[in-house]
């Protein structure tokens, strides 16, 4: 796994790196991803200015960002993704917006089609479901733990309407914009919090049990 992570990362995308990219693509007619259509330029168009919104809308939440500037373990946060990908160009700004208040975290991004070993390793569901966020200690680049492809809620209102359908369609991707719309990104920033935190708090107590 280790060998498959550092693969990876020397490929990954700064934040903006992953957006020029993704811009440049769509000048070109094209998406990111080995797969070509019009519908998934059509996504990667509607993405690329979700995303342009986001980055100037979305405020983290004070505790957290408290908390964000405090850090003194640091941490990569790898992200598997697509240009294509509607939850992506959701999440991705929030996290960046995350990373940006710490010095701790680095935000790297990757092609799924591009890193289908890693993708591999962090099935959801045996799906090659993103965004996959996977936080990993900077120093050793081991996994600390793994997140996605949605918040509990998003993921909920998804399962739901599959269980009740059958299907994924477009007026539950539409409820599901609504969500995100609503939800203004704390979700996220409350569950992705948490992850950091509950890592620490088992990482001081093995510290803990290593000196007893």
């Amino acid at each position: 796994m280790k060998n498959i992570i550092e693969k990876a990362l020397l490929g990954s995308f700064a934040y903006e790196e992953y957006k020029a990219l993704v811009t440049k693509l769509i000048e070109e007619g094209r998406s990111t991803g080995n797969n070509q259509s019009e519908a998934l330029l059509h996504y990667s168009q509607l993405n690329e200015t979700r995303i342009k919104r986001l980055d100037k809308t979305i405020v983290v939440e004070e505790s957290i960002a408290s908390d964000l500037k405090q850090l003194k373990k640091e941490f990569i946060w790898l992200v598997i993704s697509e240009g294509w990908c509607g939850d992506a160009a959701q999440l991705l700004p929030i996290m960046n917006k995350m990373a940006e208040l710490s010095n701790a975290i680095d935000l790297r991004i990757v092609l799924r089609d591009a890193n289908k070993d890693l993708m591999d390793l962090f099935l959801t569901n045996g799906s090659q479901s993103i965004p996959k966020l996977i936080i990993l200690d900077a120093n050793t680049k081991e996994v600390v733990a793994d997140w996605g492809p949605r918040p509990e809620p998003a993921r909920k209102l998804i399962a739901d309407y599959k269980a009740q359908y059958g299907v994924v369609d477009e007026p539950i991707k539409i409820d599901l914009q609504k969500w995100y719309l609503q939800d203004k990104g704390l979700t996220t920033q409350e569950e992705l919090m948490q992850l950091l935190r509950n890592h620490i708090i088992n990482a001081n107590k093995k510290n803990q049990e290593i000196l007893h």
